[in-house]
């Protein structure tokens, strides 16, 4: 018997989805939930559903199919996408960067949160940093723009000037990478993040015997991945994070900006002590954990001098009325199935 034919349609989800899956296994470029990853054939986009994590990809309920010229028309109409509005009978809804997704003229796009970019792209100067770094890619820098159509109407404005960009570095967000194939998608991102990659800087050894002492409190564990000890243990660290909110998914996942304490108060998902370590409230989602994770990477790879740009309280407000509540509850709950291979 003849193995039956695959269609050209079923080829290139079948690349995206393993294009999605390599990334998601990689935790320099995403955390959790975050990021997304589209195909577009004829007048659909396939795109990650929202809350699902890339390494999810083999999933049947992972893509979500949007009829591209209605998506486009209702951007220029200002009216809201309806995969992106309402969720499927099977619960599904397409990502809140559908709108980007649309705009964005190549066939296929990589939206990555990468540790290395968001180091640079909460900088001031991260523009002009950049510029070095990216010389002879067709890339663009993009000031912090909520996600959803403000995103992509700021997208829209600078491939009107600059239709030829592959690469975009997104202020205070992440990365986003286009191709015509998912191969040479993946091969760019590939050069991107080798120029863009960061040594992050050592920090002091976490206090073993301290924190054994604060773990009898049975609401309490430490944190699986031990690089998160240094938002506590590294002084810099510290005077980062005192700061602010650096990027969207830590206003999300991690609410504010956790004070440092002498002992830990039970409501919180974490706690830091200063020049000992970190506990984790044992009801902490594994999303919750690697967006910890994610948060000491970055500010590992953020230097003494660096000028940040920390989002404004009505940016943060922005984000947190925007569907976070439930956008973190379905991405806790998507991390049940999904494959904890991954580490730092």
């Amino acid at each position: 018997m003849k193995p039956k034919a695959i269609s050209s349609e079923q080829f290139e989800l079948t690349a995206l989805r393993e294009l999605s899956a390599a990334i998601g296994r990689e935790p320099l470029l995403v955390q959790a939930s975050s990021g997304n990853t589209s195909i577009k054939i004829g007048d659909v986009l396939w795109i990650k559903a929202s809350g699902k994590w890339l390494i999810q990809a083999d999933s049947d309920d992972f893509l979500v199919s949007v009829q591209l010229s209605r998506a486009r028309r209702c951007l220029r109409d200002d009216t809201a996408i309806p995969e992106t509005a309402a969720e499927s009978p099977a619960g599904l809804r397409a990502s809140i960067e559908t709108a980007m997704h649309a705009v964005l003229p190549q066939k296929v796009v990589v939206h990555v949160h990468s540790i290395n970019a968001i180091a640079w792209a909460v900088r001031e100067d991260g523009p002009r940093r950049l510029g070095l770094r990216l010389s002879g890619l067709p890339w663009r820098w993009i000031p912090y723009t909520a996600s959803g159509s403000s995103l992509a109407r700021m997208i829209e404005r600078v491939l009107a000037r600059f239709p030829l960009t592959d690469v975009l570095v997104l202020g205070n967000h992440g990365l986003v990478v286009c191709g015509d194939t998912c191969r040479l998608a993946e091969q760019l991102l590939g050069e991107v993040e080798k120029r863009l990659a960061i040594e992050p800087r050592s920090a002091p050894e976490p206090h073993s015997a301290f924190l054994k002492q604060a773990l009898s409190e049975s609401a309490w564990s430490l944190p699986p991945y031990p690089a998160v000890h240094s938002l506590a243990t590294d002084r810099l660290s510290r005077r980062i994070l005192s700061g602010g909110v650096l990027y969207p998914c830590q206003a999300i996942f991690l609410p504010g900006t956790t004070p440092v304490l002498a002992s830990p108060v039970s409501q919180q998902a974490f706690q830091l002590f200063e020049d000992r370590g970190v506990l984790c409230g044992k009801h902490m989602t594994r999303a919750e954990q690697q967006m910890l994770a994610g948060l000491a990477n970055v500010v590992q790879r953020i230097d003494a001098s660096a000028p940040l740009r920390y989002l404004t309280g009505s940016e943060v407000s922005d984000v947190l009325n925007g569907g976070a509540e439930s956008y973190r509850r379905v991405a806790g709950t998507n991390c049940r199935s999904a494959a904890m291979t991954i580490g730092w």
